[in-house]
């Protein structure tokens, strides 16, 4: 009977672990498909981004698929920065870490969208690529 009880606990987080891996793989599988019909993608925790020519789709994942898209053009942005704890980092030689990592692209002074990351290195990918990008649409 203590032998039981002692291994109750171990078989409800055993439950738990399982029931989270199955929620994590049905967000990756919505990602995957909603992905396919862009140019460039990416995935993580917090948001999910892609592109398709000048156009730049993001929002967040959860297991039942994605929610809050917004959509917006690279022809309305006027700059791109990387901010790594609501400061501006330099792309080229971003910083290695950070609590808040976020790729800001700003349309006015009083009008941005903020994109989460939760890789500095990938959002500094990401912001070389779309800096890139805008260059070529100026």
């Amino acid at each position: 009977m203590e032998r039981g009880l002692l291994w109750l606990p171990l078989l409800f987080i055993f439950f738990w672990l399982a029931w989270q891996g199955s929620q994590e793989y049905k967000k990756v599988e919505a990602y995957r498909i909603w992905a396919e019909q862009f140019d460039t993608a990416k995935y993580d925790i917090y948001a999910v981004l892609g592109q398709k020519g000048n156009e730049l789709t993001w929002g967040k994942p959860t297991p039942k698929g994605l929610i809050k898209l917004e959509t917006f053009s690279l022809v309305d942005v006027k700059q791109i920065r990387l901010l790594v704890d609501e400061k501006e980092a330099d792309t080229e030689a971003p910083p290695e870490k950070g609590r808040s990592i976020e790729l800001e692209f700003i349309f006015s002074p009083e009008n941005s969208v903020r994109v989460p990351f939760t890789e500095v290195p990938l959002a500094a990918q990401w912001g070389e690529h779309m800096k890139q990008e805008l260059q070529r649409l100026q």
